[in-house]
């Protein structure tokens, strides 16, 4: 009895010291992949962005090649090192969400014609000006545009009757990042990249920008446990973003969604390290249609007010 006794003593300590194991090699590799996650993303943006520039590559293919590859990077990162396993889009959700993505690029590719159409084709095929010195300057033109753009959105009732459907959705991930009216989308960009086209900048400088600003947007969406530290204070992160789509318009802010400075400079940064949203969604839910009802949010910013009950003595 006591040699039986033992060996299953033994076999169960075995097995409780190969659980533990597992689990710390666990937190071995989830520890390294949110270390390197993020420096892995920005080694793709510049290794694409010198390989386009240098090859020539067509744009028409190159940036909608590259986001689908750091779509599949990011949602295949969220099931490794999610910061909020309950963020994780539903099977149902799945559906709506690509439909809105569908409709987000058709709206960035309208957003390109017109201003196209506006302006003609101003942007130089070859940089007037040494590309170490184009890109930096259209990053901070773009991003600027951008950020004023995406806090009139929030500002403006009437902008705010069209961003808001981005809000709906009470999880973030990359999946409902999506998530916008279209012509929402249309004037956003639109004013970007008419920013960048009477600035003049570059065909070569806007594609690898637009490589940046298009990773970008989908990282600080993405539902990782990742932590960037200090480069919160240049660059737009997960951390930061969580905290612009919390219900608590006290710590919202973060308008930038590719650099923060702007967010510094303007008073909007309200990040700190350890500050998480205690819960991200609508301040006010009712005011919109859900996320699964497309055609009414579509409809929404025409729809009919309703008129205002008596105020509060």
């Amino acid at each position: 009895m006591d040699e039986c006794g033992r060996a299953v003593d033994g076999e169960i300590y075995s097995s409780d010291y190969s659980v533990a194991r597992k689990r710390l090699v666990g937190k071995v590799v989830a520890r390294f992949l949110g270390m390197a996650a993020y420096p892995a993303l920005l080694l793709a943006v510049i290794l694409v962005g010198v390989f386009a520039v240098r090859q020539k590559w067509d744009p028409a293919w190159v940036s909608p090649l590259f986001l689908l590859g750091v779509i599949a990077y990011l949602v295949l990162l969220e099931r490794l090192i999610p910061y909020d396993r309950k963020w994780h889009p539903e099977k149902r959700e799945w559906c709506f969400y690509g439909i809105y993505f569908l409709l987000t690029m058709a709206g960035s590719g309208l957003a390109q014609l017109l201003v196209a159409l506006a302006v003609g084709l101003i942007s130089p095929a070859e940089p007037t000006y040494h590309l170490g010195i184009e890109i930096p300057g259209a990053l901070l033109t773009g991003s600027l545009a951008s950020y004023l753009v995406h806090r009139l959105g929030h500002r403006s009732p009437l902008l705010w009757r069209l961003h808001g459907i981005h809000h709906v959705p009470e999880k973030v991930n990359v999946a409902n990042n999506g998530v916008n009216h279209v012509l929402d989308i249309v004037l956003a960009q639109g004013l970007v990249q008419l920013a960048l086209a009477l600035v003049g900048f570059s065909r070569p400088a806007v594609l690898v920008v637009g490589l940046f600003v298009a990773a970008q947007g989908y990282f600080v969406h993405a539902n990782i446990d990742v932590r960037i530290g200090p480069l919160n204070h240049l660059l737009a992160s997960p951390e930061q973003h969580r905290l612009h789509h919390s219900t608590d318009l006290a710590e919202a802010g973060h308008y930038g969604s590719d650099l923060s400075c702007w967010d510094h400079l303007l008073g909007t940064f309200t990040w700190r390290p350890g500050r998480e949203p205690a819960a991200v969604g609508l301040h006010d839910p009712a005011a919109f249609p859900g996320t699964g009802e497309i055609f009414a949010a579509f409809l929404h910013p025409w729809r009919r007010r309703p008129a205002p009950g008596p105020r509060p003595e």
